[in-house]
């Protein structure tokens, strides 16, 4: 069984291909949407989900998210005194969806799809891939997030000629690609992004004025609990906005109590920045896809982030007419996924698609360039695989050292797309020998890239034939196959919190969530009601939890409510 997973880095999503059509899986809470978060709670076990989310505002110490915009570095988080790599948490979020769907199907689930920005990094989806292993799951495809959003679109319009951009804006990247469908092929023109412009940066954006305007001393800002309520406090306000003209954002430290009134206007002018930086990667992917705004059918929003009234405004503006969102942007992705996934397993409602995709970076080597006589400038970018060139794709270009007596020429491979070298990512190097007293003392250097956006490079010496092969391992933050195999075998000793009790301690951990906003009478209300459902718990009879659970869902969402009831102003 192979299944389509979108790894995001709010909220994930698991979905399969079944008869005919892609069907997302829902959670233990019945829910399709799984924060991407995860917590270690007080008895040691591992919560993933919305239990973890709920638990990011009260024990801010013990829980993390927004972790997938790590991957690919050597950052360490902390849970309490256990260390977790990025990779790490990510495999925890893909077990949760991995259990999940198992429990759901009925049939182990060993293979998957899981999509990553088309924007990502080698180092970001090498990290991705041993994420997934180390979930227990063979990843058959990386496949790019807007394509993927293509895909659940595309199904639909195979009858005819197409061409679309897919404007994904998620929690935490921001990805265009430009496409082309036409006689059951789905061909990818061109790609773009930002990895670091998401929905979480307009709700810092929105922190960073909330301390401006409501006068909130700078110190705060490392009270952990302090900013994970402000966070959540804004991200209720940014929801807010979409269904309402304005709203107020509130904080409290101790007796002080902080407030800033917002706005559709107010917010769009904040986020001013964040919404010029949604341009630029427009411009480049259509550019790249040589392809004029006006000859676009249609344009495609996938992502949580498209949501917001501001981005669609922007949208509409930028393209002079109003986008498509006719599948949940929060979904669409996932749905794709689950598309590729069928793909993969060749479904017969399938057989005639075809998908192509195209590579998101330039990828090169370092290069001297001779200026004159015997004057020389080092470390210029030298492309053999151009950005947005077609994939699987091979290239070789040849290259001579510079001095005739020279033993050695060190490649040293590169991707990006700036002039000099050292402005780019690098990638690995590879020592290619050559040989003395031969005429032609040139070396062909091929690249090549496949679908999962994974990268090989080969060096043959032409006067020998030798090959020189270059396994990319340098970058910051991978874990090689050995790391993988020991800390697969760290996570699988893991204590994770029981499926079937999920739901409850999720209810637990957002009542928790509540008494820290509540103050006097409410809160020792809540306390008790809490205290009571606890000790039912604890009897592990089902009889007994079971009404009890209904009692205090009930006593939860009443203060959930009153919670966010503002005063007028």
């Amino acid at each position: 069984m192979i299944v389509g997973i979108d790894l995001g880095t709010t909220n994930s999503l698991i979905a399969i291909w079944e008869n005919g059509a892609p069907r997302l899986i829902p959670n233990s809470l019945g829910e399709v949407l799984t924060p991407s978060c995860v917590s270690v709670d007080e008895d040691g076990s591992i919560l993933v989900g919305r239990a973890a989310r709920e638990r990011l505002q009260t024990h801010p110490q013990h829980s993390a998210a927004n972790f997938k915009r790590m991957m690919g570095s050597d950052k360490t988080v902390y849970l309490g005194k256990r260390a977790f790599r990025p990779e790490e948490l990510s495999a925890l979020v893909l077990r949760s969806l991995k259990e999940d769907a198992e429990a759901a199907l009925n049939q182990p689930v060993t293979e998957a799809v899981i999509t990553v920005p088309a924007y990502f990094s080698d180092a970001q989806r090498k990290a991705t891939r041993a994420a997934g292993q180390l979930a227990g799951l063979k990843v058959e495809r990386l496949l790019n997030e807007p394509t993927a959003a293509a895909l659940a679109y595309g199904i639909h319009l195979r009858d005819g000629e197409s061409k679309f951009l897919v404007f994904d804006l998620g929690g935490g990247t921001f990805d265009v690609s430009v496409l082309d469908l036409f006689e059951n092929v789905m061909e990818v023109r061109a790609s773009a992004g930002d990895n670091y412009l998401g929905g979480e940066d307009f709700v810092s954006t929105l922190v960073d004025r909330f301390f401006e305007t409501a006068k909130v001393p700078e110190a705060l800002r490392s009270d952990a609990r302090f900013m994970q309520g402000l966070s959540a406090q804004v991200e209720q306000a940014k929801r807010a906005l979409s269904d309402s003209p304005r709203t107020v954002i509130q904080a409290r430290d101790g007796e002080n109590e902080y407030r800033m009134e917002l706005d559709e206007a107010a917010f769009e002018k904040h986020c001013a920045l964040l919404l010029a930086r949604l341009r630029s990667p427009v411009e480049r992917a259509l550019r790249d896809a040589r392809l004029p705004l006006a000859e676009l059918d249609n344009i495609v929003l996938a992502g949580g982030a498209t949501r917001m009234p501001i981005v669609r405004r922007m949208a509409a503006r930028m393209f002079g007419r109003f986008p498509s969102c006719e599948i949940n942007p929060d979904e669409v992705v996932a749905l794709g996924a689950a598309v590729q996934a069928g793909l993969k397993m060749r479904d017969a409602a399938l057989d005639e698609v075809v998908m192509t995709d195209v590579a998101p970076y330039s990828l090169g080597v370092s290069t001297t360039v001779r200026i004159a006589g015997d004057q020389f400038s080092h470390g210029h970018f030298d492309p053999i695989i151009e950005r947005n060139t077609v994939i699987p794709v091979s290239r070789v270009k040849r290259y001579y050292p510079i001095q005739d007596n020279q033993k050695v020429v060190e490649l040293q491979v590169f991707q990006g797309e700036a002039r000099m070298a050292s402005d780019n990512i690098k990638l690995g190097e590879l020592e290619v020998r050559l040989p003395s007293g031969v005429e032609d003392r040139g070396v062909d250097v091929r690249f090549t890239y496949d679908v999962n956006g994974l990268l090989q490079v080969e060096a043959t010496v032409i006067a020998t034939r030798e090959v020189f092969s270059l396994v990319i391992e340098g970058n910051p933050g991978l874990l090689s196959e050995q790391e993988i195999a020991q800390r697969f075998s760290a996570l699988s000793e893991l204590k994770i919190h029981p499926r079937d009790r999920i739901e409850n301690r999720t209810l637990v951990a957002r009542a928790e969530r509540l008494y820290q906003h509540l103050r006097g009478m409410p809160r020792e209300q809540l306390g008790r009601e809490i205290t009571r459902f606890e000790t039912a718990l604890e009897t592990q009879d089902q009889r007994i939890i079971a009404p009890a659970a209904k009692a205090f869902r009930e006593v939860v969402d009443y203060f959930d409510h009153q919670s966010f009831l503002l005063p007028e102003s």
